[in-house]
C-alpha cells in the first residue's frame, strides 16, 4: 500500500493527509475548493514549521512531507490509482453517502474504502458502495499528527483481511488502533460526548461559570482540557452532529442535545473556528477569555 487518497482538507482532512506524508506515502489530496486545499497545505507547513523547530524532524524532512502531497479537486481523478481512500468530509450523513456513491462507481473494487466519521454507522455507509466488505471506519484523533489513537469500526460486511490490512497501516504510521464495534458514537465519542454535553447542561442551569466548570474537571478529574474548552476545540456544530447521531441511534434522552448547544450552533457560535462559543478568541486561541454571553 503506497498510493493514499484523502478526502476533504479541512481540520482532519490535512492532519491525515501530513501524517501519512510523513510516513512516506504519496498523498492525493482531494477537495472540490482549491481555496480549502491551499489553506489546507498552508496548515500543515506551519505544522511542520512547529515540528523543525521543535527539533523533531529535519527541514529535509518537512520538504519531503510536503513533496510527497499532490492536490486534486476533482475526485475521479484524485482516487484513480489509489490502494486506500481516507473520506475525511464534514460529518454529514448526506454528504459521505454521496462520496462513497462516487468513490464505488470510479475506485478499483480491491480499494479500500476507509471513512473518518466520529459517530455514524460504517454499516449504513458502506451499504452505499459495491463490495462493501472493503468499506471500514479510521477514527483519527485531533491534531492528528500528534494524537497516537485510531479507531478502527469494521462494519457489519468488514473482513478480517481489510480490518488486519488497516491495522497493521495504522501501526506504520506511528500510531495505536483500537478495534471496536459498529455502535453511533463508538468509544471515544460515546463516552466524551455525554460528559460534554453534561458540562454544558449544568452552564445552562446556572450550577457554575464557564471557567468553573472547567476548573473542576481540569484540576479534580485530571483532564488536560476542560470539556467547554474541548467542546470549543471539536467545534460545537461537530458536537451537535455526533449528539443527533446517537440520539437518533439509541432513541435514549440521555443523548439529547442541550438546548444551549442547540442554540448556539443556530447562531453561528462554534468555537474556535468561528472565533467564539463558551470562550472569546478575538484575542488568543488559548482559551483565557469567556464569551460576553456568559461572563
Amino acid at each position: 500500500m503506497k498510493n493514499i487518497a484523502v478526502i476533504g482538507a479541512g481540520t482532519m482532512g490535512n492532519g491525515i493527509a501530513h501524517t501519512f506524508a510523513q510516513s512516506g506515502f504519496t498523498v492525493k489530496l482531494i477537495d472540490i475548493s482549491e481555496k480549502s486545499l491551499e489553506k489546507g497545505i498552508a496548515t500543515i507547513a506551519a505544522n511542520l514549521d512547529r515540528m523543525v523547530t521543535k527539533g523533531t524532524i529535519t527541514e529535509e524532512d518537512k520538504h519531503k512531507t510536503i513533496g510527497n502531497i499532490i492536490t486534486y479537486t476533482d475526485i475521479k481523478d484524485g482516487v484513480t490509482g489509489c490502494d486506500l481512500v481516507v473520506e475525511a468530509a464534514t460529518e454529514n450523513l448526506t454528504l459521505k453517502l454521496n462520496i462513497f456513491k462516487q468513490l464505488s462507481e470510479v475506485c478499483d473494487h480491491n480499494t479500500i474504502l476507509a471513512t473518518n466519521t466520529s459517530s455514524i454507522s460504517i454499516t449504513q455507509i458502506a451499504a452505499s458502495v459495491l463490495h462493501p466488505e472493503r468499506v471500514i471506519g479510521m477514527h483519527f484523533m485531533n491534531p492528528v499528527p500528534i494524537m497516537k489513537l485510531v479507531e478502527i469500526i469494521r462494519g457489519y460486511n468488514t473482513t478480517n483481511e481489510v480490518t488486519k490490512t488497516i491495522m497493521d497501516l495504522s501501526v506504520k504510521l506511528g500510531k495505536i488502533p483500537t478495534e471496536v464495534n459498529d455502535y453511533p458514537g463508538f468509544v471515544a465519542n460515546r463516552i466524551l460526548m455525554p460528559m460534554i454535553n453534561e458540562a454544558i447542561e449544568t452552564l445552562y442551569n446556572k450550577v457554575a461559570g464557564v471557567q468553573e466548570i472547567d476548573t473542576v474537571m481540569k484540576l479534580g478529574m485530571g483532564h488536560p482540557m476542560g470539556p467547554l474548552q474541548l467542546a470549543d476545540f471539536i467545534g460545537l456544530d461537530v458536537c451537535l452532529a455526533i449528539l443527533n447521531v446517537m440520539y437518533d441511534g439509541f432513541k435514549n434522552p440521555k443523548y439529547a442535545p442541550c438546548p444551549l448547544l442547540v442554540n448556539m450552533v443556530m447562531a453561528g457560535k462554534l468555537g474556535t473556528k468561528s472565533g467564539e462559543g463558551f470562550y472569546d478568541y478575538a484575542e488568543s486561541k488559548k482559551a483565557e477569555k469567556v464569551s460576553k454571553q456568559f461572563s
